[in-house]
């Protein structure tokens, strides 16, 4: 396995790239994507961005607010879902309706842009990267609806698509790692942790400074080796009782069979998601409190959280 030198893109958003200190990754990486010259001015707190001991491992989001007033959230995937495609378009509809106050015209109602960074195949498509819209076609005529003159003046706004969300889908494992442009220098770094030096995207230098792993403290040295680890058990969970199910159905050659199965693997996957939420949790107690107390908060045996101060080489503050 080769040396890493950076963080995952994930990992950086929940620790390194909410301080405006580092905002400059998160602009460049936005302006490439949208063509555009995207300023930060605030990460927004919602429970969309909030950190809980239940957040499910594989997936990780990020809402901010850009110069235009326009809100952008990113989120990272890494397990496929049938229904993502409808869970983003709830995840837009309740950040505009978190932004406008009771009373409020609907002239009020924010432009949000959803970026999307997945590592599954979502949907049947060649590309790498997929733009989503809103425009109105007439039935008859096929043109495409337009704004008035005086809409543009008083909206300062020129296409009907302006007003509606944006969506973007970045299927980073199908890109074939060949940079063609700077935003597919972006995607050569989210797929593969590592930037050329011969890259130039906006945003990348400041990438290769903050994101580089040796220049980490301890503490966020090994809660990043904690994070993969999770990464890797989760991925190992969801392939193991996932196929075991998938295995049972094809076996007993029944519909029945096939929809047991899956279950089945559903509820071992959910048990053993729990178990590894309790050991990140007991991991984040390390410094705390002594074994007996993060035992007894985790469910975990006394045993298992001596097992994790070893391998962590921590001892709790005193």
């Amino acid at each position: 396995m080769a040396y890493r030198k950076l963080v995952t893109f994930d990992w950086a958003m929940k620790k390194l790239l909410r301080s405006k200190a580092n905002f400059a990754i998160l602009e460049g990486f936005l302006s490439e994507l949208l063509y555009d010259d995207i300023t930060i001015t605030e990460v927004l707190e919602s429970e969309a961005n909030k950190e809980h001991t239940c957040d499910k491992y594989n997936r990780v989001d990020l809402k901010v607010r850009n110069a235009a007033g326009e809100l952008i959230i990113i989120e990272v995937q890494y397990e496929g879902e049938v229904d993502y495609l409808q869970r983003i378009l709830y995840g837009v509809s309740k950040t505009i309706s978190e932004h406008i106050s009771s009373g409020e015209g609907y002239e009020h109602v924010c432009k949000v842009i959803s970026v999307n960074i997945l590592y599954f195949d979502l949907g049947h498509g060649e590309d790498y990267v997929y733009h989503g819209t809103t425009r109105f076609h007439g039935l008859h005529s096929h043109d495409e609806l337009q704004l008035s003159e005086e809409q543009r003046d008083y909206y300062k706004k020129q296409r009907v698509f302006e007003f509606y969300p944006e969506y973007y889908l970045l299927k980073i494992n199908q890109f074939d790692d060949i940079a063609k442009d700077k935003l597919d220098e972006w995607i050569y770094f989210l797929k593969n942790e590592d930037i050329k030096s011969n890259f130039t995207a906006k945003g990348l230098k400041e990438a290769k400074e903050t994101l580089d792993i040796m220049k980490l403290s301890k503490k966020q040295q090994l809660a990043f080796e904690s994070h993969l680890e999770d990464l890797r058990l989760q991925a190992s969970m969801v392939k193991s009782t996932y196929g075991v199910g998938m295995m049972k159905g094809r076996k007993e050659g029944r519909e029945e069979g096939r929809e047991e199965g899956i279950k089945e693997g559903r509820e071992k996957g959910q048990v053993e998601g729990e178990r590894l939420a309790s050991i990140r949790i007991a991991t984040l107690l390390l410094n705390d409190l002594d074994d007996e107390t993060i035992a007894a908060k985790t469910e975990l045996s006394v045993e298992k959280v001596s097992q994790l101060r070893t391998k962590y080489n921590t001892a709790p503050d005193e």
